[in-house]
């Protein structure tokens, strides 16, 4: 489900099933790309530079996938954020991370590169229309799935969601164990 963006020496040999001194050898002779976090010793992976010396090294990418599927909360209101945190959190099915702002939002998806944006439509600086234009707008998020939550929306702004690429939506009040089934059959479709 969910992958990074940027791996560590050790996660890179875990994933490979190689060891760590591979990994830092094959780094060091330019034969896995990556850069040194700057003032220190430490190397990273780009996820692509790991699929590229994988594919050169007929490794396979079965350790690329996690079990987890990681869920992106974007909402102004705190005691929805903690209701997601908690209600996602306690199931092992999902890595949750949480946003107040689209401009968080932003940061976070292409940080986490997200299997799922829960998005409430009214944000303070940005509106779900936007959010759903710029996710769907960036090819890097054509898997991301959009699920967007919301107690002031009428049919023609549904309607509009779907149309700027949100998945799926969902009117407040909502039953949360029902959001963690969308969340699920989104992620499988």
């Amino acid at each position: 489900m969910r992958r990074k963006s940027v791996y560590t020496t050790g996660e890179a040999a875990e994933i490979c099933r190689l060891s760590q001194q591979t990994i830092i050898r094959c780094f060091d002779n330019g034969q896995l790309k990556g850069f040194r976090v700057p003032n220190s010793r430490f190397r990273r992976i780009p996820f692509d530079a790991l699929v590229a010396f994988m594919d050169a090294n007929s490794i396979p990418k079965d350790g690329l996938d996690s079990d987890t599927i990681c869920v992106l909360v974007v909402d102004d209101d705190p005691l929805i954020i903690e209701l997601f945190a908690d209600a996602l959190s306690l199931d092992g099915r999902f890595e949750v991370h949480t946003a107040g702002t689209g401009y968080d939002a932003g940061m976070m998806t292409e940080k986490l590169r997200p299997d799922v944006i829960v998005l409430d439509y009214m944000l303070p600086d940005i509106n779900g229309n936007l959010v759903c234009q710029r996710v769907r707008g960036n090819p890097d998020y054509a898997k991301t799935k959009i699920l967007v939550i919301s107690g002031m929306v009428n049919p023609a702004e549904v309607e509009n969601l779907m149309k700027a690429g949100a998945n799926d939506f969902i009117k407040k009040p909502f039953n949360i164990e029902a959001v963690k089934e969308r969340i699920l059959s989104l992620v499988k479709s």
